[in-house]
């Protein structure tokens, strides 16, 4: 029983803390409201009524998949920084290859003008 007792805490203190943020939404919240504030609100435009399933761009979904690409990216460059003078000369080749192979990748991108917005 007593390995359980830090879940049992943890358990406490996540029930305790959504109770809180519960009741700071009804106390802090707004108390009037209308129609105009209730609608749906996602770039800039006006929900239509029809189907959700409308098509987008396939542009949207590209900057998307870059956006997650190059996010990544840099989530490998941080740890190859912490430890770089670890590496040495090696390390250090290493990463200028891959940045190279993300810069053509980044060259044929800017090329083919997916980021160019019409």
């Amino acid at each position: 029983m007593s390995e359980y007792i830090h879940l049992l805490i943890f358990m406490i203190v996540v029930l305790g803390l959504t109770g809180v943020m519960l009741a700071m939404v009804v106390f802090l919240g707004p108390k009037r409201s209308n129609p105009v504030k209730e609608l749906p609100f996602e770039t800039g435009n006006l929900p239509t009524p029809g189907d959700a399933r409308a098509r987008f761009p396939v542009h949207f979904y590209l900057v998307a998949i870059l956006f997650v690409v190059f996010d990544i990216e840099i989530a490998f460059m941080y740890p190859w920084a912490v430890i770089f003078k670890e590496l040495g000369l090696l390390g250090l080749v290493e990463m200028l290859v891959f940045v190279i192979i993300l810069m053509f990748g980044w060259f044929y991108i800017i090329k083919r003008g997916v980021l160019g917005w019409k």
